[in-house]
């Protein structure tokens, strides 16, 4: 029997899904181990053979592939705990990442600092050299202030070096001198060099996302490395691959290499699920809300595709890669609930996290947590979390909350109420920014909830917004590891047309997309050897504006003659798709070409459909719950149901790894995959 298995680091659990050849999906969960994210994954996968009902070594032998997401980066950034960076660029421009784009989070607040740049102004070094902004050699590469710069970040003491020159998009040639030089140098630092990881225009975002790379690459190097030795020496000799933050995966090398693609490695592999449960039942416009233990999720799949993005923001840095367009809000289970000095009660953004965890994990915890709060309202059953296996101690969850209503003259039920309250508040409003602001109507949209937490607030956050139709798949716990299976391969390349201000020409487009497209399939065929897609598309804008859209070419008929002006008019429709409006009148400029290379990977149909069953529902048992008063609710096992069964609310829905509360009027279906598709009056 061949198995695949798909890995999900998160910041409490590991989620971990094996597919075998014959339609079986099987999951589990460990608790994640921080310190070293590889001892978690190990366990994991113990428990994932135990279930298997196989030894590890034997599950890893027959294992062909491992795909795997991972916050190692996320975490580096998050805590500052990466490499100590040094940055060598243009003498003159050492202060990029600190002018920024001259912009502020919050305009009107005069008094938020900026946020503290990753690489302090001692550890930033010039050189004298120069590029036009045609890439023609204005001042030649000097030796002199290389070496001088070099010293420098020897004394600094930095363990990794980021290389950006001005305009060095257009010509790597003084990058790659000094990148020479620098290894030959300083042999035991990371070097991290633009025109490799962001080969485009606009100086802070290159610079940014490079220094970013910087930061994290030697950490990620070291966790894969890591990581691929504990499984060979465990027997496994398959394929590593990681996902990245675009939603495709690269082999252990590349994610290595560009380690700032890997920050939103987890999440994408949540879109990559939602994209495939879109597929599978049918409704091509869904918001995924995906709930953990320590940060919630959100995204969205318009017309079965998810958007892509190069926007992107982590702690206050700059990523101008490619990611799937996911917001990540600081809730979920483990959030603690506290009250301040004017006696108003906050939920997050801190997080028990995995160590100590909420309070009723019984790890030491003391402070109240969203999880603490379902354990008191009774919507946990503290005797049969994770399967019985890790029960809950109710009496820690009652006193934590007790400190929170103390502090505000409440009783235990109703803090824990509010805690609920607070928290599904949260996250409507982190729905909204993700839909509302992109011109989307969220009432037009179903939810699908997933994430070990969700369940027990889908319902809450759903009827904040209006929406009519939640979904949760049998797998909603460990989506992210399970849609990692149903993930491509993928390798992308973009890069900038110089145009002196000169409307693009055909052939100059064609030219550039064609050189593109060998390059990206050529670096995809040294990992893959089936079948590869190619994705095109540009970043353009209005002449007067001073940002880019993401405009899709795919599909275009490449040989016509008026080419520019189909690529043109895809703009136009974009854009007011994006912003309501279009201005054909005016000029439009051709900034970036990108090009993406997708090795389409053989999948194990995991997608097994449980025989249907006309019966009615039998409740597992029966429990008090809080909804607006004490009321004894049927408790339904996930497992027992089968296609064609109904139920109404209000309910408990039971699974070994999540809980779903159904509330009262509430309809839910079980559809031909055995998932519950939940109508709310």
């Amino acid at each position: 029997m061949m198995f695949r298995i798909g890995v999900d680091v998160g910041g409490t659990y590991t989620d971990l899904v094996a597919t075998d050849e014959a339609g079986r999906t099987v999951f589990a969960k460990s608790p994640s181990t921080p310190a070293d994210q590889s001892i978690g994954v190990m366990a994991g996968l113990d428990e994932l053979a135990r279930r298997l009902n196989v030894t590890r070594a034997a599950m890893l032998a027959a294992t062909d592939r491992l795909v795997h997401g991972t916050t190692v980066a996320t975490n580096a950034l998050l805590e500052r705990k990466g490499a100590k960076v040094a940055l060598l660029t243009t003498a003159g421009h050492r202060d990029v990442i600190e002018m920024r784009e001259g912009l502020k989070p919050d305009r009107y607040d005069l008094r938020s600092p900026p946020p503290e740049p990753l690489v302090p102004r001692e550890r930033r070094f010039g050189v004298r050299e120069r590029l036009k902004a045609d890439g023609e050699v204005l001042i030649p590469l000097d030796p002199g202030s290389l070496d001088d710069a070099i010293a420098g970040i020897e004394k600094s003491g930095a363990t990794s070096v980021a290389v950006c020159f001005l305009h060095s998009y257009l010509d790597p040639v003084h990058e790659l001198a000094a990148v020479a030089r620098l290894a030959q140098a300083l042999p035991g630092v990371s070097i991290s060099r633009s025109s490799d990881v962001l080969p485009q225009i606009k100086e802070y975002e290159r610079v940014s996302t490079t220094i970013v790379n910087a930061c994290v690459e030697p950490v990620v190097r070291r966790y894969l490395t890591n990581l691929e030795t504990r499984l060979g020496e465990a027997g496994f000799r398959g394929s590593l691959f990681v996902v990245l933050s675009h939603g495709g995966m690269a082999p252990v090398e590349e994610a290595a290499r560009l380690a700032a693609g890997t920050v939103l490695s987890g999440p994408a592999g949540g879109m990559s699920g939602g994209r495939r449960c879109a597929e599978l039942v049918g409704i091509p416009d869904l918001v995924p809300f995906d709930m953990g233990g320590t940060s919630t999720d959100i995204s969205l799949i318009s017309g079965g595709q998810a958007s892509l993005s190069a926007d992107g923001m982590l702690a206050g840095q700059r990523i101008a890669l490619r990611s799937l367009d996911i917001a990540s809000i600081a809730a979920g289970g483990g959030s603690i609930a506290s009250v301040d000095a004017g006696r108003t009660l906050r939920v997050g953004p801190e997080s028990a996290g995995a160590v100590p965890g909420p309070a009723c994990y019984g790890n030491g915890g003391q402070a109240a947590t969203v999880t603490d709060a379902n354990v008191v309202l009774g919507y946990l059953d503290a005797a049969a979390f994770m399967g019985g296996r890790r029960p809950l101690d109710r009496a820690a969850a009652e006193a934590a909350i007790d400190r929170v209503a103390d502090a505000m003259s409440l009783s235990r039920i109703e803090a824990a109420a509010g805690i609920c309250r607070m928290i599904n508040l949260n996250m409507a409003d982190g729905i909204r920014l993700m839909t509302l602001r992109r011109g989307v109507d969220p009432r037009k949209f179903a939810l699908l909830s997933f994430g070990g937490a969700a369940g027990l607030h889908a319902a809450e956050v759903a009827r904040e917004l209006e929406i009519r139709r939640i979904i949760v798949p049998t797998v909603a716990s460990v989506l992210s590891a399970w849609g990692m299976l149903t993930s491509d391969l993928r390798y992308e390349v973009s890069r900038t047309h110089y145009g002196a201000g000169a409307r693009i020409t055909a052939g100059e487009v064609r030219g550039l997309f064609s050189q593109l497209e060998q390059q990206a399939a050529g670096r995809l065929r040294s990992w893959f050897k089936g079948p590869i897609a190619i994705e095109r598309s540009a970043e353009m804008r209005y002449g007067e504006q001073i940002f880019e859209i993401d405009v899709s070419l795919d599909g275009l008929d490449w040989n016509a003659a008026d080419l520019v002006d189909r690529i043109e008019h895809h703009f136009h429709a974009r854009h007011e798709e994006l912003y309501t409006y279009a201005s054909p009148g005016q000029e439009v400029v051709f900034v970036n070409a990108r090009v993406a290379a997708v090795g389409k990977v053989p999948r194990l149909d995991s997608d097994m459909k449980p025989a249907p069953s006309s019966q009615a529902c039998v409740p597992r048992g029966r429990r008090q719950a809080f909804l607006g008063g004490w009321r004894e609710l049927p408790v339904y096992a996930l497992d027992d149901l089968r296609p064609g069964q109904t139920l109404a609310g209000p309910a408990i829905i039971e699974a070994e790894t999540t809980t779903v509360l159904v509330d009262a009027g509430d309809r839910v279906t079980v559809n031909a995959l055995g998932w519950l598709d939940i109508e709310l009056r």
